[in-house]
C-alpha cells in the first residue's frame, strides 16, 4: 500500500499539484489545484493507486465500478479492472448526468461510485441519484483524492487514498478575487 505521502510525492513529480487561482468544478476558488490528469498520463501511477483501493473496497463485492465523466473514467475504469467487474461512466448532456453509448446499470446490482478528485461531491451525488433511480445498490463510495477537508456527509464513508485539506473559497470571499488574480478553471465541468 502506497502512503499518502508517497501519493503526494506522485503528485508534485508530475505536476500534478498545481498553486494558482483556481475554480473548482464545485465553483469554489482554490489557491491549489489537484491535476489527476497530470498523474494518471502514467498509467502505472493509475494501475498502482486503484490496486491499493481495490484493496480496501473488495470485501464490498461489487458487481460494476461508476464514475463521472470527464475524471472519473480512467480511475473507475482501472479500481473496475482491478476489482475484475465492469466499468461503467456517466456524460454530462444538457445538465444532467447520463449513461450513454450503451452502458447500462441493472436492478440489484452494486456499485461503486468512483472519482478521481472529490471537493464538495457534486459529481458523485448526481451519478449516485442515476445509480439509484435504475435500481442499482450503490455500496461504496472511492476516489484517489479526497480534498473535502473532512466535510464529506454522506451516509456512505468516502475511501481515499490521499487526505488533502486545502483551501476553497467562495467567488464571494476569495482574496484572490480581491487581489485582481487570473481565474483558471482547469476542470471540465462548464461554470456554474
Amino acid at each position: 500500500m502506497l502512503k499518502a505521502a508517497e501519493i503526494a510525492e506522485i503528485f508534485h513529480q508530475t505536476k500534478g499539484f498545481l498553486e494558482g487561482h483556481f475554480q473548482l468544478s464545485s465553483g469554489l476558488h482554490s489557491p491549489n489545484y489537484m491535476q489527476c490528469a497530470k498523474v494518471l498520463q502514467h498509467p502505472q501511477h493509475c494501475e498502482r493507486f486503484c490496486k491499493d483501493l481495490a484493496g480496501k473496497m473488495e470485501a464490498l463485492k461489487a458487481d460494476v465500478v461508476f464514475a463521472p465523466a470527464l475524471g472519473g473514467i480512467l480511475v473507475g475504469y482501472e479500481l473496475a479492472r482491478s476489482l475484475g467487474v465492469r466499468s461503467i461512466f456517466a456524460e454530462r448532456v444538457e445538465g444532467q448526468m447520463t449513461l450513454r453509448r450503451g452502458q447500462d446499470l441493472f436492478k440489484g446490482e452494486r456499485v461503486i461510485l468512483c472519482e478521481d478528485v472529490v471537493t464538495t461531491g457534486k459529481s458523485i451525488r448526481e451519478i449516485e441519484v442515476l445509480a439509484r433511480e435504475m435500481g442499482a445498490e450503490v455500496v461504496g463510495l472511492a476516489c484517489i483524492v479526497d480534498r473535502s477537508a473532512g466535510k464529506w456527509n454522506h451516509a456512505l464513508p468516502l475511501t481515499s487514498l490521499l487526505q488533502m485539506d486545502l483551501v476553497t473559497y467562495t467567488g464571494e470571499t476569495c482574496p484572490m478575487c480581491a487581489q485582481g488574480l487570473e481565474l483558471v478553471k482547469p476542470g471540465s465541468r462548464p461554470k456554474p
